[in-house]
């Protein structure tokens, strides 16, 4: 079993390599259509968008992008095909905390801004946005330790991940318990380094916000 440790690592530095490009994807997307959904006439195609993508499975959009692409003249690489769609499905699920992050924001803040005459984007981007990010993260963290987990699926499509891996070692060594085991253990020491990255970023906003308005 020693020899598949190298293996394993490989596999894990994989999953993080997925884990973050699909998450800032994922956050870029959600912060365009967040904002974008404020917009009366981008409002219809950002809520499609949403719909469908929170709507299908996760697997069936990693294999469409993957299989389908491809017979319009798109050919993406495994990997790049299971970024993009876990980035555009975590993005609609992360679009909804944006926005109702911003729409939590005390109608007094909106207010100031227009009794100061600021344009809509200066107002957003010195006052709402600021407010809204401190109440964005902790769902945010929770959409990364999700968005982590998810990449196993990237393994259906022969992406190098940690649970296609662990595929292997299964066909090599015969054991589950061998196979699945270490790659248990490994994403759940991912999961709680995630985690607690995110609690320390929530902290230090927290932190910064709280000596910003003393």
């Amino acid at each position: 079993m020693t020899q598949w440790i190298p293996r394993l690592l490989d596999g894990l530095a994989m999953t993080a390599q997925a884990t973050i490009a699909s998450f800032a994807l994922a956050v870029l997307v959600s912060f365009v259509v967040g904002l974008g959904s404020r917009v009366r006439v981008l409002r219809p195609i950002f809520r499609i968008y949403v719909e469908v993508f929170r709507g299908t499975s996760a697997l069936v959009q990693i294999f469409y992008f993957f299989y389908v692409l491809p017979l319009v003249g798109v050919q993406l690489s495994p990997l790049v095909a299971g970024v993009s769609a876990l980035g555009l499905n975590f993005g609609a699920y992360g679009s909804e905390i944006v926005r109702g992050a911003i729409e939590a924001v005390p109608r007094g803040q909106h207010e100031a801004s227009v009794a100061l005459s600021m344009p809509r984007w200066l107002a957003m981007r010195r006052i709402i946005l600021p407010q809204a990010v401190r109440t964005m993260i902790p769902p945010f963290g929770n959409i990364l330790v999700d968005l982590m987990k998810t990449t196993a699926l990237l393994s259906m499509i022969s992406v190098g991940d940690l649970a296609f891996v662990g595929k292997q070692v299964l066909q090599s060594e015969g054991s589950a318990v061998m196979a699945y085991l270490p790659v248990m253990v490994l994403y759940f020491a991912f999961a709680v380094l995630l985690g607690r990255g995110t609690h320390r970023i929530e902290q230090l906003v927290g932190r910064g916000w709280s000596e910003a308005t003393t």
